[in-house]
């Protein structure tokens, strides 16, 4: 379920394996990695240790010298090659900057610079993530935070692999998970806080706003690769498809249910905010990365249920089941159990999982003896209304000004079914 492969020091360590084509295959796992800076491994270490298990050959640092003279770089091992490839040639103080500036718009035109600018250093690191492909041995590129130079690279690697801009978008916006980390870091290091307030943060807007400046002045990632970069894209596709993709998996272990426990809920929280950042990088403006915290989970588990779905040893998604829903559906009698939150792991839940964990909360609702299944969404995802609706539940009426504890009151559509 999660991308960030957990290290004592390091805060945005990914796995770039998983994401699809759409042609029916997938990046292969443990093959392409990305990171925040690798200089704060030390030797010795249980991180150290946890590092050199995943059997990397290559190490790409998109950082300047001068931030490796002054944070350090990894530690040297006959395991891996270390390539030093500074990208950014006008280097810009995030953290300096005014609080009010736009960071999507202002990190896209930064975005640009580098693609313009640091053309020889970009070009090596296609080359030598072509070789590594080719070599079957596992890469990592890195840069300070793993966010803006690092997801530049991403962009270009996923983009020749054929993923779509939305899974590109929504593998840069990532990084906002490891936001609140990132930036307690930076403040124990520095001794204050910074004064840009989108320090460490990767709105989905500044990697759309960069895939679309680039394709305004290059025609897209393949042009600018052919073009800018001196380099035979269709020839790079090829090898970096041959190499690194593999068919999507067609066999499924079953899936299985449990109660979740107190215990549960930073997995339910980190849950729902991966499935945000996936809505928002296709332009679905209904949740809100931060919005729900442990202390919400916990209390939906003392008024009412919340069950997690396992796929094998796998999280592939989890729902919420509530008894009553007054900020909904008024009082009602207790006549229906309430689904909400129904959630799923983006690209490795099983082709299904949504529809079998809806039968199963009406199974349970059917249980307790309740004759309806009744949930909402918002009235502007019709999307959303319409997978609904082809599960078997009907439109009876619209709620304009529900409170859901968020302080803005919005317009939800209420969906029904009756159970057997």
């Amino acid at each position: 379920m999660d991308r960030h492969i957990p290290f004592d020091v390091l805060h945005n360590f990914r796995d770039l394996g998983g994401y699809p084509t759409p042609d029916g295959h997938c990046i292969r796992p443990g093959r392409l990695y990305r990171a925040d800076s690798l200089g704060k491994l030390r030797t010795g270490t249980a991180d150290w240790s946890h590092f050199l298990s995943l059997g990397i050959g290559t190490v790409i640092d998109l950082r300047h010298p001068w931030e490796i003279d002054a944070r350090g770089r990894i530690p040297s091992d006959p395991s891996f090659t270390y390539y030093n490839l500074s990208i950014e040639h006008r280097p810009y103080n995030q953290a300096a900057l005014a609080p009010d500036i736009d960071p999507g718009p202002y990190l896209a035109e930064r975005y640009m610079e580098v693609a313009e600018d640091g053309v020889k250093e970009i070009r090596k690191a296609l080359e030598l993530v072509t070789e590594a492909a080719e070599s079957s041995a596992p890469l990592v590129f890195h840069c300070a935070s793993g966010k803006d130079r690092t997801g530049q690279l991403a962009a270009l690697i996923l983009g020749l692999l054929e993923i779509p801009d939305e899974t590109i978008i929504e593998d840069y916006s990532l990084t906002e998970l490891a936001a609140p980390a990132l930036l307690a870091a930076w403040k124990a290091r520095e001794g204050r806080a910074p004064t840009w307030l989108g320090f460490g943060r990767a709105p989905e807007s500044a990697m759309r706003l960069f895939l679309s400046a680039l394709k305004a002045r290059y025609g897209g990632i393949e042009t600018y690769v052919n073009e800018a970069l001196s380099l035979d894209a269709k020839s790079l596709r090829s090898t970096l498809r041959t190499h690194l993709l593999e068919p999507r998996p067609t066999t499924h272990p079953p899936l299985t249910y449990r109660k979740a426990t107190p215990s549960d809920a930073s997995t339910l929280v980190r849950l729902r905010d991966t499935a945000a950042l996936w809505q928002l990088a296709r332009g679905i403006d209904q949740w809100k990365p931060g919005e729900k915290d442990e202390t919400h989970f916990r209390a939906r588990m003392e008024q009412g249920e919340v069950w997690l779905t396992h796929a094998g040893p796998h999280l592939a998604g989890a729902w919420e089941l509530w008894w009553d829903d007054p900020a909904a559906w008024g009082t009602r009698p207790a006549d229906a159990g309430y689904i909400h939150r129904l959630m799923t792991t983006p690209h490795t839940a099983p082709p299904g999982t949504g529809r079998e964990m809806l039968a199963q909360a009406e199974s349970r609702i059917t249980a307790t003896g309740r004759p309806y299944a009744r949930l909402d969404c918002l009235s502007s995802n019709p999307r959303l209304r319409a997978y609904y609706e082809s599960s078997g539940y009907t439109v009876v009426g619209e709620q304009t000004a529900k409170d859901g504890g968020l302080g803005s009151p919005y317009a939800v559509t209420l969906l029904e079914k009756r159970l057997p």
